[in-house]
């Protein structure tokens, strides 16, 4: 059984290629594999909110942070050649459901051409092992059913930004069998649920929402407040992602498939829910007005996880309101000007300390 040892021993001195670094998931990751000692490269747009992670964590520190395009081939293809990484984590994308319907062509050009490009900038690397391409839980088509949707469940999406994570999984199954089959990387994908955490300041997601609404002193509004979603702490999922890194770096092409990496079924909670704990534990806030407009959002998704918590002896190690309090506890020092760095690396280790996968 794979051990957090084993992936101190696995990433510390490896060239590790993230994209989307300066994203919230991105960061977090960073910030992870530097404290495992990873040699980092970065390649992502600038951040698109301010505040954001990037910034207030100094994820730049102390890695090579190239600030480009993965739509931009060239200069993609000259960041790997120079770099010669040995694993890729491919988490830059268009992330929102919503945008999606304004952007749509974007979301696809980000989410579908991009990830091509990444993966054949990867190809085009002799450095390159192993490659993980993190969708979503929402590229499956989602049937508004109350089981939780297995890996061997059909894609899909109502919107442009899940159908455009649906043909990112497609795509990466298809890229697999073309190219990689007699040699070059092994490649997997990975699909977490709803993630909250400490430095996310996104339009049209609910923790980010309900944070901005307090802090300044207004009423939290929330669309769909009956809408079920596996909400996670983004370490949850970040855990799976570095666990399937390890063991396609160590043992290869075996683990190169798609894998779910949600919560406990007693995370799985309503907008509404997620708000009120929010509010308890921020000890402010109030929720009055709910948004109604006429764009199709999801009221019922969960993923089952039965295939990491088999094949990769990987399961979840915090409740909902765990993960609710890590993220308020974050925000809160945030406002109060404390080094994010050090707390966000604080909660790091402690998150490995009771890593539930690593004490079976």
């Amino acid at each position: 059984m794979t051990t957090l040892k084993d992936l101190q021993k696995t990433y510390k001195g490896k060239r590790v290629l993230v994209t989307g670094h300066t994203g919230f998931k991105g960061g977090w990751l960073v910030l992870w594999l530097k404290h495992l000692g990873a040699e980092i490269c970065g390649y992502s747009l600038e951040p698109n909110t301010n505040p954001n992670l990037f910034t207030a964590a100094q994820i730049s520190k102390n890695i090579k942070s190239v600030i480009g395009n993965i739509l931009d081939q060239n200069t993609l293809d000259k960041t790997f050649q120079d770099f010669k990484p040995e694993i890729v984590f491919h988490l830059a994308a268009q992330p929102l459901v919503r945008l999606s319907y304004s952007e749509p062509i974007k979301t696809y050009e980000t989410n579908v051409i991009g990830t091509l490009r990444v993966l054949e900038a990867a190809r085009k690397t002799v450095t390159v092992n192993a490659f993980v391409n993190i969708t979503t839980d929402k590229c499956y088509e989602n049937k508004e059913v109350t089981r939780p949707y297995k890996e061997d469940d059909s894609f899909g999406g109502y919107d442009m930004y899940s159908s455009s994570k649906g043909c990112s999984e497609i795509l990466s199954s298809s890229y697999r069998r073309s190219f990689l089959q007699d040699g070059g990387y092994a490649l997997a994908t990975a699909r977490a649920g709803n993630v909250m955490g400490g430095g996310d300041w996104a339009l049209d997601r609910l923790v980010p929402d309900c944070i901005r609404a307090i802090e300044s002193n207004q009423i939290i509004e929330i669309r769909n407040p009956n809408a079920t979603r596996p909400w996670q702490h983004v370490l949850e999922p970040l855990s799976g992602y570095l666990l399937l890194g390890h063991l396609l770096l160590t043992k290869g092409k075996k683990y190169a498939e798609g894998f779910n990496f949600g919560p406990y079924i007693s995370s799985i909670l309503t907008v509404a829910e997620v708000a009120k704990q929010v509010i308890n534990a921020y000890g402010k806030g109030e929720i009055k007005v709910h948004k109604k407009d006429n764009l199709h959002e999801a009221n019922l998704l969960t993923l089952d996880i039965t295939k990491a918590r088999e094949i990769l002896n990987w399961v979840p190690s915090l409740t909902a309101d765990q993960a609710i309090k890590l993220t308020i506890a974050w925000y809160k020092n945030f406002y109060e000007g404390k080094n994010m760095e050090e707390f966000s690396l604080m909660q790091i280790k402690d998150y490995e300390a009771n890593l539930l996968w690593n004490k079976i």
